[in-house]
């Protein structure tokens, strides 16, 4: 499914920015250069934005940069992952995961007392499709297979994580933009997780 579209011009007009800061921006790299798109229109060429995606950018960073500098907003919108590491009681104690979301990552990747970020974002993913009731814990240990190589092999490059199922069975992949998936009627998308948003939420929360 497509993003809806906004024109600059609407942009501009909804979010009371300027021309010059939403250049600013964009030359910070705190709104990417892929979300500029060109299209052909009566009235010539115009500028064009995915709609749910800018307009929740620019009202983070509205809402932060009194905060934090503009060069701190874009190491957390960037998509590369942090060297940051936890502390597995510190990511409970955070709220960043649920302690039983915890113990069922640590009991599957036997890993040590502390998580690197990488760690940190599969279970982050992890705890907020169990909690909301999308996966049980046996499709979990699937898809936390999939992350451990994905997050790996998709480094630095935007990717989403598919989630579907087929005659009760699951599945998942990961797969880079832009692409287009057909399935046919008997399988159903339970859900599809652009990677980007989720990094930036979780550095949010490491903030």
């Amino acid at each position: 499914m497509e993003d809806e579209l906004i024109s600059k011009k609407e942009l501009l007009e909804h979010t009371n920015i300027s021309y010059g800061q939403l250049y600013r921006w964009k030359r910070k790299g705190l709104i990417p250069e892929d979300w500029f798109i060109k299209k052909s229109t009566y009235t010539g060429q115009e500028t064009f934005f995915p709609k749910d995606r800018v307009l929740s950018r620019i009202d983070k960073i509205k809402n932060m940069k009194e905060d934090i500098s503009l060069d701190e907003l874009v190491d957390v919108f960037s998509p590369v992952f942090d060297k940051i590491s936890l502390n597995v009681d510190e990511v409970a104690q955070r709220n960043i995961v649920t302690s039983e979301v915890l113990k069922i990552y640590l009991d599957f990747n036997g890993c040590g007392q502390v998580l690197d970020f990488n760690e940190i974002l599969s279970v982050f993913i992890l705890n907020k499709l169990i909690v909301s009731g999308d996966l049980n814990l046996d499709e979990g240990k699937i898809l936390l297979e999939v992350l451990q190589e994905g997050v790996i092999k998709f480094k630095g490059i935007p990717c989403e994580v598919f989630l579907m199922r087929k005659l009760g069975v699951f599945f998942c992949f990961m797969a880079s933009p832009p692409c287009r998936i057909y399935h046919d009627k008997g399988t159903r998308l339970i859900r599809r997780i652009n990677m980007a948003t989720v990094i930036e939420e979780l550095k949010l929360k490491l903030i």
